[in-house]
């Protein structure tokens, strides 16, 4: 049975296993890295378990800042919970259960808790090879960024609840 819910510090250990699972050492959040953001921001986690295991997860902070810099992946003080902005720093899938649409399961949860929250929208980064599967949510390509994380290039991606918000309150023609 699949669940989808919050991460606690209990969540740590397979978190850090995910982690390194899904991006090389470079790129990868080290588990104290991701400590730290468990202990700031836990409710910006989500988590996809298929019973007691863990086969997806996104995390993330909130922040006024409109782009994702470098600098929020170590910072947990630039976490703002009144933000505009969900900044995505990670969306893994546990290798055995990709293509099982997990990661689009959980992004759906992460977009629809967003805009509850009344959110502008959400940002991440991605390598170019997974543009397309972010457009399918409604993401945008700004293009390459300045971003330098790991060593290769990023593209930014947005999805901008304010202009779904102007497009909703003045209709085509008026």
């Amino acid at each position: 049975m699949q669940m989808i819910r919050h991460a606690d510090m209990s969540d740590l250990d397979a978190l850090a296993a995910l982690e390194s699972e899904c991006f090389p050492p470079a790129e990868a959040a080290s588990r104290d890295a991701i400590a730290d953001r468990l202990r700031t921001y836990a409710d910006h986690f989500w988590l996809l378990f298929d019973d007691d295991r863990l086969t997806a997860a996104i995390n993330g902070m909130v922040t006024d800042e409109p782009d994702l810099v470098d600098a929020m992946y170590a910072d947990t003080s630039m976490h703002d919970e009144r933000g505009a902005w969900q900044m995505l720093f990670s969306v893994c899938t546990d290798p055995g259960s990709r293509r099982e649409r997990r990661a689009s399961r959980l992004m759906r949860s992460v977009i629809e808790d967003a805009r509850g929250a009344g959110r502008d929208g959400l940002v991440l980064t991605c390598k170019e090879p997974l543009i397309g599967f972010y457009e399918r949510f409604g993401y945008r390509d700004e293009g390459v960024c300045g971003s330098r994380h790991g060593g290769v290039a990023w593209h930014q991606v947005r999805l901008d609840f304010r202009r779904e918000r102007r497009q909703s309150c003045c209709p085509q023609g008026r």
